[in-house]
C-alpha cells in the first residue's frame, strides 16, 4: 500500500481526476455521517486508484487500510458501498477505531 497525503479535498479530487484521465479504476469513499469522536469531519474524502494508491483520509490513518480493500472491489464491480466503523463493530478494533466514535463511508466508483 502507498503512503498517504492528507490534501486538501480539491487536491484529493484533483488527483482522482488525473489517475481516471490516465485511464486507472478510481474509487472516492466520503464520510457521510459520524457518531461520537470520530477523527474526521463529514465531507472528508479518501481517493483510491486499482493499484492500491491512495490520497486523502477518512479517519486519520485508524481504518483507510480497510477502506482501500473494500475499494478494490467497488472498483472491480462498479457497485457502491457503504462501510460502518466504530467501537461497537468488532471490525473496528482491528483496524484501529478506538476513539469511541463510529464512522460511516460512503465508497463509489468514479464513472
Amino acid at each position: 500500500m502507498d503512503k498517504q497525503t492528507t490534501p486538501e479535498a480539491g487536491d484529493v479530487l484533483e488527483q482522482a481526476a488525473d489517475w481516471h484521465k490516465e485511464g486507472e479504476g478510481v474509487a472516492i469513499a466520503t464520510v457521510t455521517k459520524t457518531w461520537g469522536s470520530s477523527p474526521r469531519p463529514p465531507g472528508s474524502q479518501l481517493v483510491i486508484n486499482a493499484k492500491g494508491e491512495f490520497r486523502g483520509s477518512v479517519s486519520g490513518g485508524c481504518i483507510e487500510g480497510a477502506v482501500v480493500s473494500e475499494a478494490a472491489g467497488v472498483i472491480e464491480t462498479g457497485e457502491s458501498r457503504i462501510l460502518h466503523f466504530g467501537v461497537t463493530n468488532e471490525m473496528a478494533w482491528e483496524v484501529g477505531l478506538a476513539c469511541g466514535g463510529e464512522v460511516e463511508i460512503y465508497l463509489e466508483k468514479l464513472s
